[in-house]
């Protein structure tokens, strides 16, 4: 099979495109013919050396969505569509970035969709992050306002998507003027050009401060995204588009306004029930739900694909088809 094998910390070029023996499940794994996979920030980490415990050489990619080629000692048949993410996939051991992956049946949700597989590819993890930061993370309630700070990535795309369908006004921001038609044609009800100030901005719309914001950026943004906030308002940190993500020296009293709440989330397969992905596939299907935008790569363009999410030279979610069929 074809494999991408990250050997060692650094630049794309530390990506390589192998041949490698496909893998045997042993019982209670499943191994998966590997159709497409999403890129996501968190392989970014890996390749530039800032995953911890993760195993080098090895086959990186969070998830992936195919079909069942073995499923031994699991209830999963051969033929199945699924998804697998997370779990130590692409860390402890390899994961998506290849033809066939083979992964423990806990990080496998199995799916029907006949939609096609650069758009299947793009929905599993950003999804799970979205539901799960705005349930667990936000608690998010129709009426509220939310404010999703990195709002042209994938998963700012996706939360707004969710937002927007669940009754909530959606600010979200961009640093880039010549995006701001983008939020807005994906549902944003109001697109904030981020010129440092955001909280500033946020506040002439909502002059108490937002009910709920969603940090993606990451530490350097966030007490701007914290100001931008009303007392008893919660702010949940689940990107690090800026590959920042400690506080240094952090003094809690002098860094938090005073009563608004922060929270952090990251999930992983069983944080998205079945029944969710299902639901969020069909309505794509029959053209009630938007898809982000989705920027879709071959195997063998995975340095370029790679270049692209680490200078933020496309917005929305960057998908690799590992096949040319249906």
């Amino acid at each position: 099979m074809r494999a991408v094998v990250l050997t060692q910390p650094g630049p794309v070029e530390n990506l390589h495109l192998r041949d490698l023996p496909v893998p045997e499940p042993r019982p209670g794994w499943v191994r998966i013919a590997v159709k497409a996979f999403g890129l996501n920030r968190s392989e970014l980490h890996l390749r530039l050396g800032y995953a911890e415990g993760a195993r080098l050489p090895v086959v990186p990619g969070i998830e992936a969505v195919g079909i069942v080629d073995a499923a031994p000692g699991t209830d999963l048949e051969r033929g199945q569509q699924v998804a697998a993410l997370m779990g130590g996939m692409g860390r402890t051991y390899d994961g998506g970035y290849a033809e066939y992956t083979v992964v423990p049946r806990g990080q496998v949700i199995p799916f029907r969709s006949d939609l096609p597989w650069d758009v299947l590819g793009a929905v599993p993890e950003t999804l799970q992050t979205a539901h799960g930061s705005l349930t667990t993370g936000l608690d998010l309630r129709a009426g509220q306002t939310l404010l999703i700070r990195g709002g042209t990535s994938a998963l700012g795309y996706a939360t707004a998507a969710l937002a927007r369908d669940l009754g909530a006004t959606v600010l979200a921001t961009t640093r880039q003027r010549d995006r701001l038609d983008d939020l807005a044609a994906h549902g944003v009800d109001h697109p904030i050009l981020d010129d440092g100030d955001v909280a500033a901005r946020a506040r002439r719309i909502a002059p108490d401060g937002v009910d709920a914001a969603l940090e993606l950026v990451g530490t350097p943004t966030l007490p701007d995204t914290l100001n931008a906030t009303r007392v008893h308002g919660t702010v949940c940190f689940a990107g690090m588009l800026s590959n920042e993500w400690t506080v240094p020296e952090f003094y809690p009293i002098g860094y938090l306004p005073r009563g608004v709440r922060l929270s952090a989330y990251g999930g992983d397969a069983s944080d998205l029930p079945p029944a969710v992905l299902q639901t969020i596939l069909d309505r794509i299907a029959a053209g009630t739900f938007a898809l982000w935008p989705t920027t879709v790569y071959p195997l063998d363009r995975i340095r370029r694909a790679h270049h692209d999410m680490e200078t933020n030279a496309v917005s929305g979610k960057l998908v690799v088809r590992t096949t040319d069929g249906p």
